[in-house]
């Protein structure tokens, strides 16, 4: 289509839409008001005097009788005031659907310039289009330029568009790529047992008993991934909500750390109150954050370690922190221990165990409450990670 046919285009005119949605608006309410004088006027002038055949009849007396009525109510004013009504009603819904409409007759209003373009500009106009479609999300060095200087601000934001959705698709591939390994293993381990038990667990009660508890560990291990993956799932689509209310952080970490101590005797747990410590938000998720941080800390560290427990305040927030004492992260790996999957050591991880999801878990709920990590850690003497809410 040619510059020229385009500047005979009639613009589009928001204004006018809107007045006939707000019309026949007005119109629905003056059809309300007329059924309503209906009714009145039916109850009102056709009194029903029940005779033998049931039909109604109406005198002249009936009739002067509901004049004088309609006068005593000033039937006029209430005539004229459900027609005022009606116009403030129409125009009330005419500038309602105006402010809806708005953006719209902005964007009409620049695509309407844009076609009134000289041929200079639309030709600048079209060299970046056809720039833009040149561009593949799968090169990571590639990037948008035209050599135009006044192109240049415009180059810039898709720059940092194409940016953002690279790493944003690289963190989605190596996603799924990490959760179907995880989910790879345990499954291999399952059909292995699985063809174990139907060569010879008919026969051989000790191969039974193994197979059965491997498959048991590895099922547990799978459902415990899963749920992890629909946690983070939920969260990433907003559909995890919280239940916000006022709770005390030294009670929820005295109550934690005294579960931790009787389900694992194999270290030696400790726990310094800071006092009463008001904050507010989903003890139930906060909670799950500072079991994940013990779970964590238990892993690495050794048997009859201890691993410290505190309540405190930092800079005027209420915070918490759990400090092991293990083998410690290296500098290195710090910035990434709360990224999905992620392994610092596949070595140590394999002795451990673990999905890799717990802290990327426990990042989520802590930003979820509008909080942040403090990360301490020296290699071989141990990790302190506090966690500072809002």
């Amino acid at each position: 289509m040619s510059s020229e046919k385009r500047t005979r285009e009639k613009p589009i005119r928001t204004g006018s839409i809107a007045f006939r949605i707000g019309l026949s608006s007005g119109l629905n309410l003056l059809l309300i008001f007329i059924v309503l004088d209906v009714v009145l006027f039916w109850v009102l002038l056709w009194p029903r005097i029940q005779d033998g055949s049931g039909y109604a009849e109406i005198t002249i007396e009936d009739f002067n009788a509901f004049k004088l009525l309609l006068t005593e109510w000033k039937a006029d004013i209430v005539l004229r005031l459900e027609g005022l009504l009606v116009v403030l009603w129409v125009l009330f819904e005419t500038l309602k659907v105006r402010a809806k409409l708005r953006p719209l007759q902005e964007f009409a209003d620049a695509a309407l310039k844009l076609s009134e373009l000289d041929g200079e500009t639309e030709q600048r106009y079209q060299k970046l289009e056809n720039a833009i479609d040149m561009l593949s999300p799968a090169e990571e060095d590639q990037m948008l330029a035209t050599g135009d200087a006044e192109l240049a601000g415009l180059e810039t934001a898709v720059n940092k568009l194409m940016t953002r959705m690279r790493d944003s698709y690289r963190q989605q591939a190596r996603f799924v790529s990490d959760a179907s390994h995880e989910l790879r293993t345990p499954i291999a381990v399952i059909r292995g047992y699985a063809d174990l038990l139907d060569r010879w667990g008919k026969t051989d009660e000790k191969i039974l008993e193994e197979s059965i508890a491997a498959i048991k560990d590895e099922s547990e291990s799978m459902q415990h991934l899963v749920e992890q993956l629909l946690f983070l799932a939920r969260g990433d689509s907003g559909r995890t909500p919280l239940n916000v209310s006022d709770f005390d952080v030294s009670d929820m970490m005295k109550e934690v750390w005294e579960e931790s101590a009787m389900i694992d005797a194999a270290h030696d747990y400790r726990f310094e109150s800071g006092g009463a410590i008001p904050a507010r938000g989903d003890v139930s998720l906060i909670k799950q954050a500072a079991r994940i941080l013990i779970e964590n800390a238990s892993k690495y560290t050794p048997e009859g370690g201890e691993i410290m427990l505190r309540s405190l305040v930092s800079d005027g927030h209420p915070a918490f922190s759990v400090q092991d004492s293990g083998i410690g992260i290296s500098e290195s790996d710090i910035p990434h221990i709360f990224e999905r999957f992620y392994r610092a050591d596949d070595s140590r991880s394999k002795q451990t165990g673990g999905s890799g999801l717990g802290l990327a878990i426990a990042k989520w709920i802590v930003e979820r409450h509008g909080g942040r990590f403090e990360i301490i850690s020296r290699k071989d003497i141990g990790t302190r990670i506090t966690v500072i809410l809002q």
